[in-house]
């Protein structure tokens, strides 16, 4: 961790880009890592952030959402969701959403979630491929979670 914290300080003291995240060649060992790092995979989402390739949304966008426009998609495991969700999403698996597609409106944007961000990245580029307008929510169902545990200390 501290290694990779590193880095992207020094591509960031050399007034470097997330761009350049993605360029870096890093080492690694097979049996352990794969060849493209993790800070090569923070540059390419962020690429893709900057592109629109991947919008992103952020706890604000979900507060402020008009929830009768605006479909709140969790895409994460069943056990997950029934864990705990965001109030008015709805469920769909992202190992399921391609084949559950016509459950969606297409005429409503979509701001998708996961855990952390992972999924709901893969989850909103297979519905931007299909159309959709969908924007990730940064941090996922963690970051909801932990705003909303210090609101509620804060009150």
């Amino acid at each position: 961790m501290d290694k990779r914290i590193d880095v992207i300080a020094t591509v960031m003291r050399l007034k470097g880009s997330v761009y350049d995240l993605t360029e870096l060649e890093l080492s690694y060992a097979p049996p352990y890592s794969s060849t493209k790092d993790p800070v090569n995979m923070l540059g390419y989402m962020a690429e893709n952030a900057l592109s629109g390739l991947s919008p992103i949304a952020s706890l604000e966008d979900v507060h402020l959402r008009d929830t009768e426009a605006t479909v709140l998609l969790d895409v994460r495991s069943q056990k997950e969701f029934n864990a705990g969700h965001i109030p008015g999403a709805i469920h769909i698996r992202v190992d399921e959403l391609r084949g559950r597609l016509n459950e969606l409106n297409s005429a409503k944007p979509l701001m998708v979630y996961c855990q952390v961000g992972y999924r709901g990245n893969v989850a909103t580029r297979i519905l931007r491929q299909h159309g959709f307008d969908a924007a990730n929510l940064t941090g996922g169902y963690k970051s909801f979670e932990i705003a909303s545990f210090r609101s509620s200390a804060s009150e």
